[in-house]
Parts: C-alpha cells; sequence; structure tokens
C-alpha cells in the first residue's frame, strides 16, 4: 500500500499525528541569558502550528554544563532546560505549537566537549575523555563516574520536566557529534572503563539514560507519551573512524529492544544517501533493524512535495527542515491539496512572514554558510544587521 503525505499514523502508545510530514529539532539560537525561550523564539513557533504534524523544537540543553555550544550574540544562543525556571518558556512554546492540533515534541541534549557558550564564560566543559581534539581550542574535562551519572540524572530530570511544561512527547538527542555520540564514537571516547572501549561499553550512555528516562517518567507522562531517539548513521571524517552503520544498527538494534522508543529519526544531510560501497540508503539499512513498532523519520534536502513523497520510499515519515524554515505553511498546503503554493525560495519578504528570528537570519544570510537556502543571495544584505 503506498504511503502518502496525508496519512496519519499512529505510534506505539496511541498518539496520533494527522501526517507523515514532522518538522526537525532546528536551531534558532534565539535564547537569552543562559537559554530563556524569548519572543522571538514563542513567534517563530507560533508560526509554525501547521507546518508538520508533528514539531520537534530545537535542542534544549538538560545540564548546566551541557550547553550551549553556540550563539551569534552575547545574549542570544541555544535554549536551556536544566531546572524549573525554564518551565514558563517551555510551557509557552507547547502551548502555540499544539493550538491547531499537531504533536509537539522537545529535543533533549547535552553538548559535551561543544559547550564553548560555557568556555567563554570561565567555566569547564566536559566530554567522554579530554585529548587534542585538533578542532577546539579549549581545554576538556575527561566525565568521572559522578559525572556521567549526573547527566543520566538530568535528562530523567528533564524528562519529567518536559511533561510537565505540555508537551506530547521528547527526542533524545545522539546525534551531531554531541555528548551520545561522543561516547559512542570509538574516536572520541578513550576510556578504559565500563563506559568505554568496547561496542557494548559504548552504547552503554545511551542505554543508561533511556532507561532513566523511562522509569522516570512511569505514572507521570501520559500513556500516549512519544519518546523517540536521534542518532547520525555513522561518524567517518576521511581516516577518522568513530564508528560505521553497521556499529549504528547494533546501537539501534539494541536500544529498541530493550525500550518501547516510539520512533528513531536518522540524522542525514540527504534524505536518500547511501554508505560508500553500499546499494540501500542509511534509511534502508537501518530501518531493516527497527521494530515494527518503531517508526523511522528521515530528514534531508527535502525541499517540496514531491521530494517529500520521494523520501517516504524508505521511512514512515519525513522532516523536512529549510523547506519549514521559509514556508511555515508547508504541511498545511499539502494537507490542503496546495503543494504547488510552497514558497521555496526565501526573500526578504518572506524573513517577515516566517518569522525567522536573529539567529537564523544571521545564519541563512552568511555566504559562506555550508546550508545555504534557495534565495538566499537576496538576504545576504540583511547579514550585517545581524552580527
Amino acid at each position: 500500500m503506498t504511503k502518502e503525505l496525508t496519512d496519519s499514523l499512529t505510534f506505539r502508545h496511541g498518539a496520533q499525528v494527522s501526517n507523515r510530514i514532522v518538522q526537525p529539532p532546528m536551531l534558532t539560537n534565539s535564547g537569552a541569558n543562559d537559554g530563556y525561550v524569548t519572543q522571538e523564539t514563542v513567534d517563530y513557533y507560533a508560526a509554525r502550528s501547521q507546518s508538520a504534524g508533528m514539531v520537534v523544537v530545537e535542542y534544549n540543553y538538560v545540564s548546566y554544563a551541557g550547553g550551549p555550544s553556540r550563539s551569534w550574540a552575547n545574549d542570544r544562543e541555544q535554549l536551556g532546560f536544566y531546572n524549573d525556571s525554564y518551565l514558563a518558556g517551555a510551557s509557552q512554546l507547547a502551548e502555540v505549537l499544539k493550538k491547531d492540533g499537531n504533536k509537539a515534541i522537545l529535543q533533549l541534549s547535552h553538548t559535551g566537549r561543544e559547550a564553548n557558550w560555557r568556555v567563554q564564560q570561565g567555566e569547564k566543559v566536559y566530554a567522554p575523555s579530554s585529548f587534542d581534539f585538533g578542532f577546539i581550542d579549549y581545554e576538556v574535562e575527561e566525565m568521572t563516574e559522578a559525572d556521567i551519572q549526573a547527566v543520566i540524572q538530568d535528562f530523567a530530570d528533564a524528562a519529567v520536566r518536559a511533561v510537565k511544561a505540555g508537551f506530547d512527547g521528547i527526542e533524545i538527542h545522539g546525534a551531531n557529534h554531541y555528548l551520545f555520540q561522543q561516547f559512542f564514537s570509538s574516536w572520541s571516547n578513550r576510556r578504559q572503563d565500563q563506559w568505554g572501549g568496547s561496542l557494548t561499553n559504548r552504547m552503554r550512555f545511551s542505554q543508561e539514560v533511556l532507561r532513566a528516562v523511562f522509569k522516570a517518567l512511569e505514572g507521570v507522562a501520559p500513556d500516549d507519551f512519544i519518546i523517540g531517539y536521534r542518532v547520525s548513521p555513522q561518524e567517518i571524517h576521511g581516516d577518522r573512524v568513530g564508528y560505521t552503520y553497521r556499529e549504528c544498527q547494533e546501537l539501534v538494534k539494541v536500544l529498541t529492544q530493550e525500550f518501547e522508543l516510539d520512533y528513531i529519526h536518522l540524522s542525514l544531510l540527504q534524505y536518500d544517501a547511501k554508505p560508500e560501497g553500499e546499494d540501500q540508503t542509511f534509511a534502508e539499512l537501518i530501518g531493516q533493524v527497527l521494530p515494527a513498532e518503531v517508526k523511522l523519520i528521515i530528514v534531508g534536502n527535502v525541499k517540496s512535495q514531491a521530494d517529500a513523497q520521494d523520501a517516504l520510499n524508505y521511512s514512515d515519515l519525513v522532516a523536512v527542515g529549510r523547506g519549514t524554515i521559509i514556508d511555515p505553511q508547508f504541511g498545511l498546503k499539502i494537507a490542503q491539496g496546495r503543494g504547488q503554493d510552497i514558497i521555496q525560495e526565501i526573500s526578504p519578504d518572506q524573513v517577515k512572514a516566517s518569522k525567522l528570528p536573529g539567529g537564523l537570519i544571521h545564519l541563512f544570510s552568511d555566504p559562506d554558510m555550508a546550508l545555504k537556502l534557495p534565495g538566499r543571495e537576496s538576504i545576504y544584505h540583511l547579514h550585517e544587521h545581524y552580527h
């Protein structure tokens, strides 16, 4: 049976989304004064209450030392969520996202060695191992057993906090070189204890966080609360190999067999990318080890309705990133049979209409930005105003 973008989908615990389109977590860098939600943040997400059947709110760091990793101005950075003082702002985001019936998911994260904003404050930064990484210019502390246990508890506490804020679910950010991937990578994890070395040991951090999260949510979260896990399918940079897709298959297999995850979110730059020398896509290779109850979300360079429909050949749901940045009604237009009306190029007028915060304008108006928006030349002149 052919899957359609407009199909509704029910996750294993009963939560239903109205269509197969997802807005993935994308950094707005709109948080202020240690990651508090601003009006810019609220306006951006309010404009996207119909962008998709499910919206995953960007990276929220769960520990004081767990972020931020990026900022573009002295008072703008990633979002924090490491104590209850963040509840008011997070609750606003959940409310504006859910007002038109879609599902609101909060992504929980820890940057590990990437928390350079803390370095600028004279604070310590932590990672599974400490050595000369070659691409950061500050010292990193190796996590002690107590540090690891504290972060595990921070994820459990943040999961409960997400329920209190009114979110329909959480996504654990195990991708994009942040802390989970730092533990899983044999290149960045050089520990000789139970948290490093063998594949089994390198998977342990992910397992223990999920164990703590599921336990903390028992009797607290609604029965249909959604729990997902995001992962990068491999870590290969030239001759520096952190893990292969085969090891990622093992990780996904272990996590989905041990825990009742609702979905796996595969982080890709191109949705139909393949490992070198393989005939199947990453999505197919990861998807084939998933239990039937676990849905697969893929992302990567989906710009149009045709792209999104093609991506469904490889997954259960398709995440549309830059497409929903440009046109916050991406999903609504498809649902209404107006896919041809999706705006596919950014412009100064569309920057205003789509409520882009300064952090995203700064990012995409930079001519040197690797991830480019179609029509970007029209907003290059805005860059000087967002430094």
